[in-house]
């Protein structure tokens, strides 16, 4: 008889590990609304080192992470985003960008590897000749590594060809980058130079690092500053922050350095 269940359902069904609670019951906290949290604030600039970007922020969810970085590049209503037709952000994520920001997406295909063709990228770029026709294209997403394609990790080569594009063109760029601690130990490339060309990145906590809640958002100061107001707007903003920031602390402490083994125990189920 079974005294033990493995669950593979899914990379967030994981229970906090002893060392997670025995944090989260001593955590130094006090009021993150008010910048005031002193181990929210020690994460989220240690998540920001690691990410290569001058700031971060804590938020509950990883959709509210992803809603909150288009929000922040597409701050006039009637802006437009190019994502894949089959990415997280316009597939699992309830249409917020457009039910809630007035932001337009512009599908290109995904590929079966998850990336875009970039021609068609920038084939879907309005132009500016039609600026009283079309919405105004503003941000470019990528997914990393792209659920709907299996897991699959996109090049640091691709997503610097993106970057350029969108740099070419006066656009944004942002990395749906759930899983991308995975996408980075499977490439073999460091994760701060996996997401250089990137103006934000979400990065969830609670899936291969294990935390039991939470996502954090890096980018510069001044994008870390509007998504801020926009965390407080779709009521994001905690209070004793803290707690939650202690888990995930120890999960990026203690869980990066397993993902290999992770991946190796994944591949041995698959053959």
């Amino acid at each position: 008889m079974a005294t033990k269940v493995v669950d593979l359902r899914s990379d967030t069904v994981t229970k906090p590990s002893e060392a997670m609670r025995a944090a989260m019951a001593a955590a130094d906290v006090d009021d993150d609304v008010l910048g005031a949290d002193p181990t929210a604030c020690r994460f989220e600039a240690e998540m920001a080192r690691i990410m290569g970007k001058e700031a971060a922020l804590f938020v509950p969810s990883g959709t509210m992470a992803n809603l909150i970085s288009v929000l922040a590049h597409c701050d006039a209503r009637g802006s437009e985003v190019i994502l894949g037709d089959d990415s997280h952000i316009h597939v699992y994520e309830h249409g917020g960008i457009s039910t809630l920001g007035g932001v337009h997406p512009r599908t290109v295909p995904n590929n079966p590897d998850g990336t875009m063709d970039v021609d068609r990228i920038v084939a879907a770029i309005r132009s500016t000749d039609g600026a009283l026709y079309y919405p105004t294209t503003r941000l470019i997403c990528l997914e990393n590594t792209h659920g709907n394609s299996g897991g699959k990790c996109l090049t640091v080569e691709y997503t610097d060809k993106v970057g350029e594009v969108a740099k070419a063109h006066g656009l944004k760029l942002h990395i749906d980058g759930a899983r991308i601690f995975n996408a980075s130990v499977a490439l073999g490339v460091p994760v701060d130079r996996l997401v250089r060309a990137a103006d934000s990145v979400s990065v969830c906590l609670s899936k291969g690092i294990g935390a039991p809640v939470g996502s954090v958002i890096v980018g510069s100061k001044a994008f870390i500053q509007k998504a801020k107001i926009l965390r407080k707007t779709l009521g994001g903003g905690m209070r004793q922050v803290g707690v939650l920031c202690a888990a995930a602390e120890v999960g990026v402490r203690d869980t990066l350095g397993k993902l290999a083994d992770d991946h190796r125990k994944a591949k041995v189920l698959a053959d």
